[in-house]
Formats: structure tokens, sequence, C-alpha cells
């Protein structure tokens, strides 16, 4: 997963050093806690949804993607290794890119909400899932689920099915918690990641009946 035990106390410690910014230790725990990429993101400016810290008057995602500029921080990276990283673009938005650790499964946040108890419940094992202020729930899966999406919900017989569910793969971003998002508010943790769920999240087949069948009963 790319950290070791020695790398989680040095982040651990690193954390309570001066001068450390709360967005330093954040990437720090993506990167050396959880074993996540992260890339920094632009930010609605003002507490508009229209203007974007890009600078691009026609931005088509204001505060919700990533910057042109700025490096990415690695999975395995130190805590000095990412607030020296973050000290080029302070300010910026922490940015998880999908399909490299994982693919994201999402829906409406209510069904979400529904289809994580039902999956508590059930005992089925589950990786982090992340709520959006614009009201969607993502739930983290093992990368490739968005390739076998279709073959998987005609197996389930929900291909025909109007499923308010889409699935984010290779080249899109999330926002990770507590990142605000295009100026909405913070990204916030329904089901907060751990030493297991990051590195081996469920494969999609998994969870995707119990999605489907949240989605298909909110939308009805």
């Amino acid at each position: 997963m790319g950290f070791t035990i020695g790398g989680i106390r040095e982040m651990r410690s690193g954390s309570r050093r001066r001068g450390r910014t709360s967005e330093s230790t954040t990437v720090a725990e993506y990167t050396g806690l959880w074993g996540w990429d992260v890339v920094p993101g632009a930010r609605a400016t003002r507490g508009s949804r229209n203007e974007c810290s890009c600078g691009a008057a026609d931005c088509p995602a204001p505060g919700a993607h990533p910057l042109g500029f700025g490096p990415g921080v690695p999975a395995g990276a130190t805590l000095d290794a990412a607030a020296a990283a973050w000290e080029e673009v302070p300010g910026a938005a922490v940015l998880l890119p999908v399909g490299r650790s994982f693919d994201v499964l999402e829906v409406a946040e209510y069904a979400g909400r529904h289809a994580l108890v039902r999956l508590e419940r059930m005992g089925l094992p589950l990786g982090p899932v992340a709520v959006t202020p614009h009201g969607r729930a993502q739930f983290f899966v093992a990368p490739g689920a968005c390739a076998e999406l279709p073959e998987l919900l005609y197996r389930m017989g929900w291909d025909d099915a109007d499923l308010d569910l889409r699935c984010l793969g290779k080249g899109d971003h999330i926002t990770a918690p507590p990142s605000d998002l295009g100026g909405l508010g913070p990204v916030r943790w329904l089901r907060p990641p751990t030493l297991d769920t990051a590195g081996q999240p469920p494969h999609a087949r998994l969870v995707l009946g119990t999605l489907a069948y949240a989605s298909h009963r909110a939308g009805a």
C-alpha cells in the first residue's frame, strides 16, 4: 500500500510539529497512512460557485477540478514531503485521483445512507464512503469497477432500470474530506477509511446490488 508502520509513527509524531497546516497533515494522512495519491485542486473563490481559483472565466467546474500546476503527492509520501508540496499551492483543495487505488460508485445521499445501513447489517465488506455537500454518496470499490459496471448491472437485472447511479474511474478525481467542493461546503466521511479498507476496497459486485436497489427505491 506504500506505507509502513514506521511511516505511520513518523506521520503521527510529525503532525504535532509547529508550522504544519491542516491541509498538509490531511495530505500526509492520505498518502502515508491510507496509501493514496493526492493532487491539488481548485477552490471556488469568495464563496461563489461561479468563480474558480484557477482564474478561467469560463471554468466548467468551479472549485471542483485539479489545478493545472503544482505537484501531486504520491502514495507513501511523508509529512515533510507533503508539507513541502502543499507549500507550493497554498489553499488548494485535496483531490484524490480515481482509478488507481479505487473506483467510486456514486448514488444520491438518501439512497446511499439506506444502502450503507443494509450492507452493514448483512456484514458485507465495505470500503470508505464519503458524502458531498450537493447530496451524493460515494462508495469506494476496487479499481476496474467502471469497466465492469455494464456487465454487472446486466447480470443482476438492473441494466434497464432508471438508476441514479454512476461510476467514477480512471481520469476522474473526487474532492477529499474535509475540503470544500465548489463553494457548497466540505465533503465528509460517512464511513472513514481504515488500514484494512483503504488498500483493499471491496469488489463492486459485493455492493452494487444493494446500491442499485436503494437507488431504484429512492427514484420510485
